[in-house]
């Protein structure tokens, strides 16, 4: 009887154990169900052959200019050392300040500029009398998972569903810190501006229910008209992939261009020569915006440091400069301040025009606050 006892308990345990496993499976089969989308797609077709004609494709992929590494260099030893072990502080103190946007000061409509940074890079332009979003990033995480992966800092200062009528969104490449598939769907269904893409972003758009006419691909130095504005891909150094393939799609910068006024966006770039022709073809600009946190001596080649950033200003001939890639994930081994700060003490170092929002403060361009070091109180 005792024994009879002993292998029905163990029975019970073992079916306890096998539906704990069962439980887990599935749990992880719950938490990866939307990563095969948020993979996207692959380019095919038309969009193939389009992609194979453009000047920084072939064998297959898109490359940087000649002589740039393509992308980064896979971790090292120190790396993971530093990333697990490391001393710096790579989280605020204390929440991020975040503001409500309020209505814009009226203003001739033909000298509009107003930027909102919303952090990370996701900022909307106001200009003369257009809106053009940049880079919407909205999820909880940037990550193919809902569950896994770098955690936002801080929440949105607006709500999706709370954004004005968009002429146009822009995106720079299929990192997923700057396309974010929930985001994307999201804007499909409330908006009805255009996505203008750097090559082969679309087929990620497509598999996400993009309508065809909503999708908009350019190439290096291609232009494209909404309403009053002439918005144009230009360079950058950088690399692309949201799965195990690299380089399948093309990244880029931006310029936003209306009758009077001139706004550039690096997208995620290192420093190279293309700032000064950019500048030169394109500027002056009136604001730029310019990626200046994830960076490390490690992948030097496709993220800018601070002062990198005020140099690219600089050659861009830029009159404000606002940061971006910054404050809101936790990318890089640096500390959570070190980006700005180092950015700041460059930009009073150079004479340099700086401006520092909270998330979701306006900038107006012609009369921005001073720089108040804000960030310093939570660091």
């Amino acid at each position: 009887m005792r024994a009879s006892k002993k292998v029905t308990g163990r029975r019970i345990s073992g079916s306890m154990a096998g539906l704990a496993a069962l439980a887990g499976l599935a749990g992880l089969a719950w938490a990866a169900r939307d990563v095969p989308a948020a993979l996207g797609g692959r380019l095919a077709g038309a969009r193939a052959d389009r992609a194979a004609r453009s000047p920084q494709f072939r064998d297959g992929v898109f490359h940087n200019r000649p002589g740039t590494p393509i992308t980064a260099p896979a971790p090292d030893r120190n790396l993971l050392r530093e990333l697990l072990f490391g001393k710096q502080k790579r989280r605020p103190s204390a929440p991020v300040p975040l503001v409500r946007p309020v209505a814009a000061t009226p203003v001739d409509p033909a000298r509009e500029l107003n930027v909102i940074w919303y952090g990370h890079a996701t900022t909307l332009i106001e200009i003369e009398g257009r809106r053009v979003l940049l880079d919407p990033v909205w999820s909880e995480r940037c990550s193919p998972s809902a569950t896994l992966g770098p955690r936002r800092l801080h929440e949105p200062p607006v709500r999706l569903d709370e954004l004005p009528h968009l002429d146009a969104i822009l995106i720079s490449h299929d990192h997923y810190d700057h396309l974010d598939m929930a985001t994307v769907r999201e804007l499909t269904a409330r908006q009805s501006a255009p996505f203008l893409v750097p090559l082969g972003v679309g087929a990620h758009l497509d598999r996400w229910g993009v309508p065809a006419d909503r999708i908009v691909e350019l190439d290096w130095a291609q232009t494209h008209r909404v309403a009053d504005l002439e918005i144009t891909c230009t360079a950058a150094q950088h690399f692309s992939g949201r799965g195990l393939r690299r380089n399948g799609t093309l990244w880029s910068s931006w310029v936003v261009a209306g009758r009077q006024r001139r706004v550039y966006y690096t997208g995620d770039s290192g420093y190279f020569a293309g700032y000064a022709e950019i500048g030169a073809a394109y500027g002056p600009f009136d604001v730029t915006l310019i990626q200046i946190g994830a960076y490390d001596h490690a992948w030097a080649s496709i993220h800018m440091f601070p002062e990198e950033a005020v140099t690219a200003h600089v050659d861009l001939r830029g009159g404000l400069l606002v940061p971006v890639h910054w404050g809101t994930f936790n990318l890089a081994l640096h500390d959570w301040s070190e980006p700005v700060d180092r950015l700041w003490a460059e930009a009073k170092a150079r004479d340099v025009r700086l401006a520092v929002p909270r998330p979701g403060e306006r900038v107006t361009v012609d009369d921005p606050p001073s720089v108040d070091a804000w960030w310093q109180a939570i660091a």
